[in-house]
């Protein structure tokens, strides 16, 4: 992001020049004081004319940006660019993200008097985050669990329909991408209802595995619960794998895509056995379409609570049904947004774990 500044030419430097020595400092601090602006509106730091104030200061930094970048010339108009493509976004993510996100934290450590009550008061309240970790550790654990055993099971799908589609495609590849983004045309609520008509009792899938005599076999896995699929992990986990794995396919895809096919040739070429050329060449290649896959299945899926609702039991639920129940059930909003805090936390730990063994550098 940081430009090397035009050298100082002799003689007294014109308003031009200056401009464009500093275009790249005005263009990191106006992202930032504009970003922080609108975070203390959406935020409710500043009210009434404070926030009419605050809103016309960030015109202000918008339009004096694109002053310095008019009267600064060419090179701070090329110092500028990457900011201006920053500034919407950046923006956005400040007024819808991080405001929403400082009043989440503050309703977090507020207290009601009762379950009835509309108000919270703001008082240091860290006893939510305790309860949040002592009273619904199951539904952590459960949420973690499931949406582990999900991103793994999209990986043993996924790969190697990614891998088919990129390597043996041919012509038919972009209708073999569209049928896997085909699901998408449907509400995420409508295809998990669906699954519970399949998964259930009279369903096409138990009367099949009672027809093949599986279903002693598949309750010694644990997979059926007394002859039923429906309201079990099994029936959970597989509703995730189902409505996520187009988020595994698709940046496998990518990243095989990009692959030159001259390699594997080659590989072939110094007598590498096809799965030697897979292990040494496609695979380490494709590992940020894994990485990056990983990370859009796993997020989503520990917070889901659509999944657990309908395919699941009063045994399986997740904590996203448990914030769901205490938001809008209980009314209990503190105790609920100190668990998405909570959430929150752990898979970014998690993330961050997970990033250093698989490494980011290569996910552009």
């Amino acid at each position: 992001m940081t430009a090397v500044a035009p050298s100082l030419p002799p003689g007294e430097p014109s308003l031009e020049f200056r401009l464009a020595r500093r275009a790249d400092r005005y263009g990191l601090w106006g992202l930032i004081g504009a970003g922080v602006l609108l975070v203390a509106i959406g935020a409710g730091w500043v009210t009434g004319p404070l926030a009419t104030l605050a809103l016309v200061l960030v015109l202000g930094i918008i339009l004096a940006l694109i002053g310095v970048a008019i009267i600064g010339g060419p090179e701070a108009r090329r110092i500028l660019a990457p900011y201006g493509l920053l500034k919407p976004g950046t923006l956005w993510l400040a007024l819808f993200y991080l405001a929403p996100l400082w009043t989440l934290l503050r309703i977090s450590l507020s207290s009601k008097e009762s379950r009835f009550s509309i108000d919270y008061q703001f008082t240091w309240e860290v006893s939510n985050y305790v309860v949040a970790f002592t009273e619904f550790g199951p539904q952590f654990a459960r949420a973690f669990l499931y949406a582990g055993t999900a991103t793994l099971l999209t990986i043993a799908i996924g790969y190697p329909l990614a891998y088919v589609i990129a390597f043996r495609g041919g012509k038919y590849r972009n209708i073999l991408i569209g049928l896997v983004v085909v699901p998408f045309f449907t509400s995420y609520l409508i295809r998990t209802i669906a699954w519970s008509f399949i998964l259930a009792d009279s369903g096409i899938v138990v009367s099949t595995f009672d027809r093949l005599h599986l279903v002693g076999v598949l309750e010694m896995l644990q997979i059926m619960d007394n002859g039923r699929l429906l309201n079990t992990p099994a029936a959970v986990i597989g509703g995730l794998t189902y409505n996520f794995l187009p988020f595994m396919v698709l940046p496998i895809y990518v990243s095989l895509e990009k692959i030159d096919v001259r390699l594997v040739d080659a590989a072939k070429d110094l007598y590498s056995t096809t799965a030697a050329t897979f292990r040494k060449v496609v695979l380490p290649l494709s590992l940020p379409g894994v990485f990056a896959g990983t990370l859009l299945t796993f997020i989503p899926a520990a917070g889901d609570f659509v999944n657990a609702q309908f395919l699941g039991s009063p045994l399986t639920t997740m904590i996203g049904n448990s914030i769901q129940d205490q938001f809008l059930v209980q009314n209990n909003q503190p105790l609920a947004s100190a668990m998405s805090f909570v959430l929150m936390f752990i898979i970014i730990v998690l993330v961050v774990i997970y990033s250093r063994f698989f490494g980011t550098q290569d996910l552009a």
